[in-house]
């Protein structure tokens, strides 16, 4: 791993609040410039700023990651793109215990007010406001809760995959590709669809290869979007499976929520785990303080992938 991607995982792994995100982008911009690059930004919705390096009008592929990172949560988000049942089920158990807080409130404030004999229109009246109120707060602190420190695979990962990438790619090269940083993924994929708004033309047959999530799990999925698919050969070719990284090219059944949604030739990139219990692929521990997780094989297997597909594009 090079000093670059290290520094970002020493000293600029939380990238949530706009002075973060400014530190990240000064760091990132002195980095470009030392490689030759030049690094230009795009604002957009929501005070999303992207990040830019290269042309990605004139590219012939490019490469993303989201840089914005998450709240800290009590639970994890945990994800299994090739079984839509078991994501589902999770999803409503997450939105079951966020209920569980305002109930047992409310709960409480009609019993309260009934030892005491309240008039019942008032107590009816506290408790539905009380249930309300820390529902919201519930969900407030999912967006806007105490930054999550701990963000080395969701999505530090990517991040510096692109600086591997970056800095592995000869300069002949260069002119080819295109390197996105995408703000507020986190907050419901701003930066990403403001992006696509930007450049649809130039992106409607552009291969888009998104990196999020990469390094803890030594299953790779790439998740093809249906206009991807005409670049299926030069996926095969670039992302062979090894001893260390085993390869899931998917171009049907299968959901990951991320960024490359927003375009129609995009390609999701992520590392995940084999449940038997389930018998399916599954990604846990990011969102929470135990996303620790750096497998460097997955950061060079990416990289060296990355390099070889620019040649076959």
């Amino acid at each position: 791993m090079t000093s670059e991607a290290r520094g970002i995982l020493q000293s600029y792994q939380v990238r949530k609040s706009k002075k973060q995100k400014q530190a990240f982008a000064a760091y990132l911009k002195d980095v470009a410039q030392s490689h030759g690059y030049s690094l230009t930004e795009e604002s957009g919705a929501l005070g999303a700023r992207n990040l830019i390096v290269g042309d990605p009008d004139r590219a012939s592929v490019v490469y993303t990651a989201h840089y914005d990172t998450c709240a800290r949560l009590p639970f994890p988000n945990f994800i299994t793109p090739k079984n839509m049942f078991v994501y589902i089920l999770y999803q409503l158990l997450i939105t079951v215990l966020l209920f569980v807080p305002a109930t047992l409130a409310s709960v409480a404030v009609h019993v309260i007010g009934t030892l005491l004999s309240l008039n019942p229109d008032l107590v009816v009246f506290i408790a539905f406001w009380a249930w309300y109120l820390l529902l919201i707060a519930a969900l407030v602190m999912i967006v806007a809760g105490p930054a999550n420190k701990n963000t080395v695979n969701d999505n530090t990962s990517g991040v510096i995959t692109l600086l591997e990438i970056m800095c592995a790619l000869p300069e002949e090269q260069r002119d080819r590709v295109a390197f996105v940083f995408f703000d507020l993924e986190e907050l419901g994929l701003f930066g990403s669809s403001g992006f696509h708004s930007r450049h649809k033309k130039a992106m409607k047959q552009k291969l888009l290869l998104n990196f999020d999530c990469v390094s803890d799990g030594e299953y790779m999925l790439l998740a093809v979007r249906k206009r991807a698919r005409r670049y299926l050969p030069a996926l095969e070719q670039a992302f062979p499976t090894t001893e260390a990284v085993k390869v899931e090219l998917c171009t049907h059944g299968v959901f990951y929520p991320s960024d490359q949604s927003s375009f129609p030739c995009g390609v999701g990139v992520a590392a995940l785990k084999h449940s038997r219990l389930l018998h399916t692929l599954y990604m846990d521990r990011i969102h929470t303080a135990r996303d620790t997780v750096c497998r460097q094989e997955n950061i060079e297997y990416l990289t060296d992938c990355a390099v070889r597909l620019v040649e076959l594009v």
